[in-house]
């Protein structure tokens, strides 16, 4: 499948009917670079990553949906009784020329797979108002809306926004010492240089989805 033709603007399928479109599990390396251009964080790093879905026409790339782990460390107690029970949906993005319910068509087909392929439990998603984003696909997607996240900060470097979290990742060097990793060092060092910024955020708009 070519998901290098996919990365290009000028794919235009808003006459296609969404029946025509495929849906297929596929692997992070395939739509790292898709999910980069398309997606409003235009980034993957540091995503864990446990379902990668692909949606496909004519054998080119136009969406992808990555599901992971919570990234909010013991969030997932609030949903389920086990850690393993409970999945995030990551990312979501096609590109701009598709019909309308082509994401709500998608995340119902990734979330049939995950309920016939998986034990998931739980589906929990975020709709970031910093984004201009309210969940109206969620809604579509028959996800329940469970209230708002508490109000946050993001980081602005570079031209792009970042989690405050970048700056706490760690990685064990050769020695056994904890070390900050490269990128979250630069990124401190440029809010104490005044290259980068925190920028307060209000809530998220959460949802959550039961598979059982």
């Amino acid at each position: 499948m070519n998901y290098l033709e996919s990365l290009f603007e000028d794919l235009d399928y808003r006459q296609v009917s969404v029946k025509n479109f495929e849906v297929e599990p596929v692997t992070i390396q395939f739509v790292r670079n898709f999910v980069e251009k398309w997606h409003y964080s235009s980034n993957v790093n540091g995503l864990r990553v446990s379902n990668v879905f692909g949606l496909f026409y004519n054998n080119n790339l136009i969406g992808s949906i990555i599901y992971g782990p919570l990234g909010m460390a013991n969030t997932w107690k609030k949903y389920a009784e086990n850690e393993e029970d409970v999945i995030e949906l990551r990312r979501l993005c096609c590109i701009d020329n598709t019909p309308k319910n082509t994401e709500s068509y998608f995340i119902g087909n990734t979330l049939r797979w995950l309920k016939k392929n998986t034990s998931y439990k739980t589906v929990v998603s975020y709709a970031d108002t910093f984004h201009g984003h309210e969940g109206t696909i969620y809604k579509a997607s028959n996800f329940k809306h469970c209230g708002m996240t508490s109000k946050g900060r993001v980081i602005e470097y570079g031209g792009r926004i970042y989690h405050d979290k970048c700056i706490r990742t760690y990685y064990i060097d050769k020695n056994g010492n904890k070390e900050l990793k490269p990128f979250a060092k630069k990124v401190k060092n440029s809010l104490e240089n005044g290259e980068a910024k925190y920028i307060k955020t209000t809530g998220k708009h959460i949802y959550v989805y039961s598979l059982k």
